[in-house]
């Protein structure tokens, strides 16, 4: 995954100055961004404090990293089942 140039204290103050009354297409502009950034940051930030935006970057870390667990046990178990058929 491509790594972004902002970090979450970054966006939210981008996401609170356009909450105090910057239009869309000025931050845009200010910062570098495109509007479909903008307004994708907006759906995952929005309404979100620096604190929060860490806690779900560690939930989704965590998230991943339990789903790769399932599927290695699904692929142990699928393993264990095949080995059991051929032998009897």
């Amino acid at each position: 995954m491509k790594r972004s140039r902002f970090n979450e204290a970054q966006i939210i103050g981008i996401l609170k100055e356009h909450q105090a009354g910057m239009c869309a297409p000025d931050l845009c502009r200010k910062h570098g961004i495109s509007d479909a950034t903008f307004y994708n940051w907006r759906r995952k930030y929005g309404g979100m404090e620096v604190a929060d935006a860490k806690r779900l970057k560690a939930l989704e870390a965590e998230n991943a990293k339990l789903k790769k667990m399932q599927a290695e046990q699904m692929m142990d178990v699928a393993t264990l089942k095949e080995m059991l058929g051929k032998n009897f």
